[in-house]
């Protein structure tokens, strides 16, 4: 077998149904035997960015590492991807093909060492030199994705590799690691029971998730701790629907993006927060101001990666392991020692029903011209169905919905890119994920963000999925500008706003069906006949940037109670 079979054979055999990628000329003989050997299905976008962000939204829904391709000649496109994938916990196995070995000390088109490129983003990177070494290489590729702290791996493979040939007696998979987690470590005993102990003796305990829980897929282990000792459960955005937020205990989010007043205020006043799969970055924990004095408070934390635990806050107990598996054994051990264990029942619906329709009903003014983000969401909340997926980034078009959408069913249905937070990801993630699940999929975008990627309106149009881009438009970087002028305190910021476009002659260029929002009365008939057109949809909203209307950021809206600007919170 030459390597290009070989490498298909492989991935086939760990289960592989779709590859997100590029074509170019190191690709050419893999391509080759794909089209006369392999059923997996190749999702060709129009940039290498593009496929790396579908890559990572990919495997955040299924629960199986990505397959990411790019040539050498766009191989430095692929790293806002697989940044993000990495310090979001995401298993993406990256092949990258190249000029022939060393042919880059002679100053061959394209070389580059790549190796060195990627060891700093993937849990390790490594170039193939002998066909005899692929199936080795790939089931380590899979296992180091899948195992501990899930995250990319980086395969560099030279051009001349896909055509050599070599005799192989080991193609195998290891099936264990074709879905992530691939081992659910239980945290140490006795700082188990310790924990535990902490938990029933607090007077006013929280736990908050991060998306960890979410990789953990540990919503009924969360829930079965919850529902035991009646505490309340927040997440972070990027941890949003690891339980239902209809569900009596959840407060939603909480901290920084999108967390709403009631929320924030809640773990503030709490006495024991138990952190499970959050690093406590800054936008999960408002610059970690969020709970106040750390002195006042126990803090324990659960985390599969140990340099996590304890990074941010003094823990009275740290948990290096699975979440799922952990929770399952700190409730089996409540059961069996605390049998007669009767807490009181608590329930948050009335809270943040009140706390919503506040928002819903606040009637702030819109500046002229534009439409309430607030009202656009809570259409959306109403007639979203079941098994739809939204994309979001950072701006606008994420701090609405993170506060505003209600995911009634626990599952990562609701995909943003609050690691790294880079602009241009929730188109491309809404690639990956129409491609990893039936239900419609809506995008929310904004125009800062569709100028990196409105060449793969092309890749959304093609592939006659059902997605509708929604694009929330100020003219503006409107996340810039609302740093600068609420807390830098600048009448008007520098290099921030660009001229106006007509998006939607572009995205009917593209074959989009579409519709521009104008008035209130327009968002909930819009909205409900793009979900139900099962192709490629574009909606253009009108929205006030964030100095105008400042959303649910919490230094920002402190600074909007002393300038006297409307805000959300």
């Amino acid at each position: 077998m030459n390597g290009a079979q070989v490498i298909l054979k492989m991935l086939e055999l760990h289960g592989v149904r779709h590859v997100f990628g590029l074509p170019g000329e190191t690709t050419i003989g893999w391509y080759k035997e794909w089209r006369r050997h392999s059923d997996i299905e190749f999702v060709l976008t129009r940039d290498e960015r593009t496929a790396s962000y579908a890559a990572e939204s990919y495997a955040k829904i299924t629960g199986r590492p990505a397959v990411l391709e790019a040539p050498s000649p766009g191989v430095t496109h692929c790293t806002p991807g697989i940044t993000e994938a990495y310090l979001s916990s995401v298993p993406i196995i990256f092949f990258s093909s190249d000029i022939p070995v060393n042919a880059d000390k002679r100053h061959g088109l394209t070389g580059v060492d790549q190796t060195a490129l990627y060891d700093s983003i993937s849990k390790e990177s490594f170039t193939l030199t002998d066909v005899k070494d692929i199936p080795f290489l790939m089931r380590r590729a899979f296992r180091v994705a899948t195992s501990g702290r899930p995250a990319p791996v980086h395969i560099r493979v030279p051009a001349n590799i896909f055509h050599e040939t070599a005799e192989l007696t080991d193609l195998y998979a290891e099936p264990e690691y074709a879905t992530y987690p691939a081992h659910r470590p239980v945290a140490d005993h006795g700082k188990i029971r310790a924990a535990m102990d902490l938990l029933i003796s607090a007077e006013k305990p929280v736990i908050v998730c991060g998306q960890g829980a979410l990789i953990s897929h540990a919503t009924e282990a969360v829930l079965a701790l919850a529902e035991l000792l009646q505490i309340p459960v927040g997440t972070t955005t990027p941890g949003k629907g690891t339980i239902p937020e209809t569900h009596p205990l959840s407060l939603r989010v909480v901290g920084a993006r999108g967390g709403m007043e009631y929320a924030n205020h809640t773990v503030r006043d709490a006495d024991l927060i138990f952190f499970v799969g959050t690093n406590t970055d800054s936008a999960g924990t408002d610059h970690w101001k969020l709970y106040g004095d750390p002195a006042s408070k126990t803090f324990l934390q659960l985390d599969i990666a140990e340099a996590h635990i304890g990074n941010n806050f003094p823990l009275k107990v740290g948990l290096a392991g699975d979440a799922r598996a952990t929770l399952d054994y700190m409730v089996e051990l409540i059961h069996r020692e605390h049998p007669g264990l009767v807490r009181e029942k608590i329930d948050l619906n009335p809270m943040k029903r009140t706390a919503l329709d506040t928002v819903f009903n606040s009637n702030i003014q819109m500046p002229e011209g534009t439409i309430s983000p607030v009202k656009l969401t809570q259409a959306l909340d109403a007639m979203l169905p079941a098994n739809a997926i939204v994309t979001a980034e950072p701006g606008v078009s994420a701090i609405y919905p993170s506060a505003l959408l209600s995911i009634r069913e626990a599952g990562r249905r609701y995909i943003t890119n609050y690691s790294m937070g880079a602009l241009g990801y929730s188109v491309p993630a809404g690639i990956g994920a129409s491609f990893a699940s039936d239900g419609p999929v809506i995008s929310f975008t904004g125009d800062g963000s569709l100028g990196f990627v409105l060449g793969d309106f092309e890749t959304i149009r093609r592939s006659g999925k059902n997605v509708t881009v929604i694009l929330t438009r100020n003219d503006t970087f409107g996340w810039i500008r609302g740093e600068a002028i609420l807390l830098d305190e600048v009448d008007e910021p520098w290099s921030t706003d660009f001229g106006p476009v007509d998006y939607v002659k572009v995205a009917e260029g593209f074959g989009f069906q579409t519709a521009r929002i104008t008035s209130e009365s327009e968002i909930e008939s819009t909205l409900r006949d793009a979900i139900e057109n099962p192709g490629a949809n574009f909606i253009e909203v009108m929205v006030p940037s964030q100095d105008k209307i400042v959303p649910f950021v919490p230094n920002w809206v402190d600074a909007a109670k002393e300038k006297g600007l409307p805000y959300f919170s």
